[in-house]
């Protein structure tokens, strides 16, 4: 695992993901770097990095699925699905108004047990939207992973689910 977290770890700094300067989070609060996962979600053997760390992480919980809020967990989620044998579902920012006007997209029934995933946190803001559909699903979340925490909040706004990113801003910076 080790091995891994290290390669993913060189592969968000050889990509450009990791940027230091002046940018504006999606709070709305400004920040003196920006790590932009999708940079490694979306690269082959980035997902494929992430896919296998996140069915190390979640070996033996008896998960039924996998997904979180669009479009940062949408590759995150097909990188598991992909190498897992695990359905996967995606939450929309915004109940779709048309046809079935699902909120979420995907494999998810009551009583599943399901992992929600992101590509960076903050202050969990939007893990807890994910969580709050899958929960109105009538799923129970398990875990919660993060590619990246940004050490910003998100640990204590997410201190009752099993919050278990694979990396944190201070392995960077």
């Amino acid at each position: 695992m080790f091995a891994m977290l290290e390669e993913l770890k060189k592969l968000l700094v050889e990509t450009g993901a990791v940027k230091t300067g002046e940018f504006t989070l999606s709070s709305g609060k400004k920040s003196n770097f920006y790590i932009d996962c999708r940079k490694v979600t979306l690269h082959p053997k980035g997902a494929k990095l992430i896919g296998k760390i996140i069915l190390d992480k979640i070996k033996g919980l008896k998960v039924d699925a996998i997904g979180g809020l669009t479009l940062g967990a949408d590759p995150i989620t097909g990188a598991v699905v992909t190498l897992g044998d695990l359905p996967g579902f995606i939450v929309r920012k915004k109940e779709k108004e048309h046809g079935t006007k699902q909120k979420i997209e995907g494999l998810i029934e009551p009583g599943w047990k399901v992992v929600i995933v992101e590509d960076v946190t903050t202050t969990g803001a939007s893990a807890l939207e994910a969580i709050a559909a899958a929960e109105a699903a009538g799923a129970r979340v398990v875990k919660v992973i993060s590619v990246v925490d940004r050490e910003e909040g998100a640990a204590a706004a997410l201190k009752n689910y099993d919050f278990d990113p694979i990396l944190k801003r201070s392995e960077f910076f």
